[in-house]
């Protein structure tokens, strides 16, 4: 039987020919269309919901955790102020949820230049202010920042842009931008310093990596690169040692704990598992410290008891997987799907040290419960990402197809001859051999 078969240059750009080739060669198959369908109107919603489920659970409980011993006008500032910082991240969602998708693509490097320019600023004496021995914060008259926060969006969205551009073909250069992009901020922030925002910064480099598809083997480099360093960090900062052998000693001699730990345990304790009711908490009042801000949610273990935080956890469970669902219309290795997982998982992880640190199922430091912890920046941020997961969701699905000049291996070459056979002519006999 002889077959006729089109040349290369005849199939380089059939989509359906393309499709045919993957499922024959098991390669990924992804949605060439750009302008599938958006997200599930139930997914969206959900998603919504959850957000503005986990909004209200923070202002109820950020007016009920600053009540004080002896009330005061003191008591209805932090309410108010918090329901204007409310009121300014809601803006600020719903405007980055309104842009279209390919903005955060191409203003990455531009947002991400405004962060380290802000991060840089902080530690410029008279400009940045130091508070508890750390200058993390621009104070503009009642308004305080903290630009490290910022860099949480910001270098997502250009390492998951430079990752994406790459995509299988990381080259050495493009190794050295991701590596120096992440090294500049990293050092930046740890100058603060603030060594738990650069661990959180960290993770979520490898995160991005992960979503882009590197290989295992080049995390494991990483982190026998990286161990050294952390245990530097722990000589030279003789305090950051403290704390973990304060977590050591909470669960070896949980008498000899850090005051904390103990506190929060206890106000944990004694909700049991209904609460003492809504705005009924002592321990607040004078023993817990930080009580409307990093240990809110053992306030909230307290008047709501263990079905409370059971309640807020599964929030966060629904909340990641309608996240999920909104951003699974897009190519794994994808800008969208890279950036709005990485941004969905920072919020959960973010929510779940949170809940380590409280419960002292990790050392003790202070890091802010998203949307439902006090204060001005974690909010903005939380808010902020949120709408470019909804912006993301809603942007058109990109085109993952090889490009005309991508050469197939060998192997791939000759299936994709086969595929692309269009006519098929029954066996001539030779008149030579009649």
């Amino acid at each position: 039987m002889r077959r006729s078969v089109r040349g290369r240059d005849s199939y380089s750009g059939s989509e359906a020919g393309v499709v045919d080739v993957y499922r024959m060669t098991g390669a990924p198959s992804t949605s060439l269309s750009p302008q599938a369908a958006g997200p599930s109107r139930i997914a969206l919603q959900s998603f919504v919901m959850c957000t503005a489920m986990l909004l209200a659970v923070g202002t109820i409980m950020v007016f009920s955790a600053s009540i004080t011993a002896q009330p005061s006008q003191q008591d209805q500032i932090y309410l108010s102020r918090h329901l204007l910082f409310l009121a300014g991240a809601v803006a600020v969602g719903t405007i980055a949820a309104l842009l279209p998708g390919s903005f955060w693509k191409s203003a990455s490097p531009f947002l991400f230049l405004l962060t380290l320019a802000a991060i840089g600023a902080v530690l410029v004496p008279g400009i940045g202010t130091r508070v508890n021995g750390a200058q993390r914060w621009i104070r503009l008259g009642p308004i305080s920042m903290q630009p490290s926060e910022t860099a949480k969006i910001t270098l997502t969205l250009l390492l998951a842009r430079l990752v994406s551009t790459q995509r299988d073909k990381p080259t050495l250069s493009g190794r050295m931008l991701l590596a120096g992009t992440f090294l500049v901020t990293a050092v930046l922030v740890v100058i603060e310093p603030d060594l738990g925002t650069t661990v959180f910064l960290t993770i979520l480099f490898a995160l991005v990596l992960f979503l882009g598809g590197w290989p295992i083997k080049e995390f494991i480099a990483a982190g026998v690169v990286t161990l050294p360093a952390i245990a530097c960090a722990l000589v030279l900062k003789p305090y950051q040692w403290k704390r973990l052998e304060g977590f050591v000693t909470t669960w070896t001699h949980p008498e000899e704990a850090p005051y904390q730990v103990r506190q929060s345990l206890t106000t944990l304790g004694v909700g049991g598992l209904s609460g003492t009711g809504l705005g009924e908490g002592w321990q607040k009042l004078s023993f817990l410290p930080e009580a409307n801000t990093d240990f809110i949610f053992s306030v909230i273990g307290e008047e709501l008891g263990l079905w409370g935080t059971l309640g807020v956890a599964a929030l966060w469970l629904s909340f990641f997987y309608f996240g999920l669902k909104l951003l699974g219309q897009h190519p794994t290795k994808s800008f969208p799907a890279i950036a709005g997982t990485a941004l969905l998982c920072q919020l959960v992880i973010q929510a779940a040290i949170n809940i380590g640190v409280v419960t002292a199922m990790l050392p003790p430091k202070g890091i802010s419960h998203p949307f439902i912890s006090y204060g001005g920046s974690s909010l903005m941020v939380s808010c902020a990402a949120v709408g470019i997961i909804l912006s993301l969701a809603r942007s058109p699905v990109e085109d993952m197809s090889p490009e005309p000049n991508e050469a197939l291996d060998p192997n791939q070459e000759d299936l994709a001859h086969e595929a692309f056979t269009t006519e098929e002519t029954a066996p001539v006999e030779s008149p030579l051999l009649a």
